[in-house]
């Protein structure tokens, strides 16, 4: 006969200091748990709700400028640093941390349109409709120099207004959007070379990042034009309904971008393949002025005319994420952060803003079992999105009034012309009406 004897050592489950936590033993048997699942279901609507009641996603406000902000730049190099244009020719540098005005680059007599920095992270360049480019020395983010006043260290005077510029990922060159596409050398007092499609204004101009010589540009003649550097003609063409505003490229696919568009969407397009979009991204109510992607690509912020900001999923339909203010106006553009933590929006009320990525992160230092308590209540928030309880808390907003009648409008319009289109196919010789998907739907043509 064999005797099983329980024996315990003390060292396991005592305690070596007053201040530590006792050591707790469970056994992971699933056998032995038959209320898993139960158990489990309940904690995700409970981590649900705690993401409600601590979604502070309004970090702080950035005010100095007496116009509305116009554009905004990252300086890859700083992660705190952000330039900022306005409409009355004002440039700042600001440091995040703080929310205060690092340095003031003054020089511009009219709007500034654009802004962008240079690979190193030392030069800035800025353009406007006063017909300049203006290159810049960028100091070091911190406040000592809070007090002092940059002098350009070039000034480029061209023959037509600027409407935006963007600087190569990886070159020194950078290129202007204007009366057309013009591109530039920090050490050339004109332009290298010049591309022009048609007669109407370039609006927007984006360099591709994994591809330096490849770059995209929207027109206020509604065309989206993709150019590569190493031809003397442009290289493809794709006109839609409505103007485009903005366009940025998803660093982590360099193949794939997104237009924001004035019709309250977005729309992703393989460049491989521009007679259809891959994803359309909708949930604005009026025109989407900007656009920019998450460092981890997986993600895109949107600041739009109806006075709200917007995060997207890179492959998503709708938005996971709306933010408002009560004092904040048409949103002209948005940024995120260099480490993905943050997004920065500037509106027509003279102020930047801060928000965080994820309205209920924590701030401040977190400790390793908080990390943990974190990670698991995603996990399993994720594991139960599906069920109807979760996902209904989940994708609950609180909406401002204008924004909840107009997109009440956009449905009842939306669903009126569905039901005019069946009746006009139901009412027509059978394949006389094909249906059209919304993906390409809003394409006029493709140019090539």
């Amino acid at each position: 006969m064999r005797l099983k004897v329980i024996s315990r050592s003390t060292d396991d489950f005592t305690r070596e200091r007053s201040q530590d936590l006792q050591r707790v033993f469970r056994n992971f048997d699933p056998s032995l748990r038959h209320q898993e699942k139960a158990v489990e279901y309940v904690r995700a609507l409970n981590a649900v709700k705690l993401d409600k009641i601590f979604a502070r996603p309004f970090v702080g406000a950035m005010d100095g400028h007496i116009d509305a902000v116009s554009c905004m730049a990252k300086n890859p190099n700083h992660l705190k640093g952000i330039f900022s244009g306005s409409m009355d020719g004002d440039v700042r540098l600001w440091d995040l941390a703080t929310r205060r005005t690092v340095r003031q680059f003054p020089g511009h007599q009219g709007a500034v349109r654009g802004l962008t920095v240079s690979t190193d992270g030392r030069i800035l360049v800025s353009c406007g409709t006063d017909c300049t480019v203006r290159l810049w020395k960028v100091p070091v983010a911190t406040l000592m120099e809070s007090d002092n006043s940059s002098q350009p260290l070039a000034v480029h005077v061209w023959k037509n207004a600027f409407w935006g510029v963007d600087h190569q990922w990886d070159g020194d060159l950078f290129a202007t959007a204007g009366a057309q596409v013009d591109i530039w050398n920090h050490n050339r007092s004109q332009p290298v070379n010049s591309f022009e499609w048609g007669k109407d204004t370039v609006t927007s101009v984006r360099f591709n990042p994994g591809e330096p010589n490849l770059l995209a540009t929207s027109a206020s003649d509604r065309s989206i034009s993709i150019y590569d550097l190493r031809l003397s003609t442009p290289a493809r063409k794709v006109i839609m309904a409505t103007k485009t505003n903005s366009i940025a490229w998803n660093p982590m696919e360099p193949m794939n971008f997104t237009a924001a568009n004035d019709d309250g969407r977005c729309y992703s397009y393989d460049v491989r393949k521009l007679n259809e979009a891959k994803c359309v991204h909708i949930d604005h109510t009026s025109s989407v002025m900007d656009i920019d992607y998450s460092p981890t690509g997986r993600e895109f912020v949107t600041g739009s005319y109806d006075r709200s900001v917007r995060i997207f999923k890179y492959n998503g339909g709708h938005s996971r994420e709306i933010y408002h203010a009560k004092r904040m106006q048409r949103v002209f553009c948005v940024k995120f952060s260099c480490d993905a933590s943050y997004i920065i929006s500037g509106s027509d009320d003279t102020n930047l803003r801060l928000w965080k990525a994820k309205a209920s992160e924590q701030m401040g230092v977190v400790l390793p079992r908080e990390r943990k308590r974190h990670e698991y209540m995603e996990a399993v928030k994720n594991r139960y999105k599906h069920l109807p309880e979760v996902r209904r808390i989940d994708r609950h907003r609180h909406l401002p009034k204008p924004i909840y009648k107009a997109s009440r409008q956009i449905r009842e319009m939306t669903e009126s012309a569905r039901r005019k289109e069946e009746r006009r196919k139901a009412h027509s010789a059978p394949g006389s009406i094909k249906n059209k998907q919304l993906r390409t739907k809003r394409i006029v043509r493709e140019v090539e």
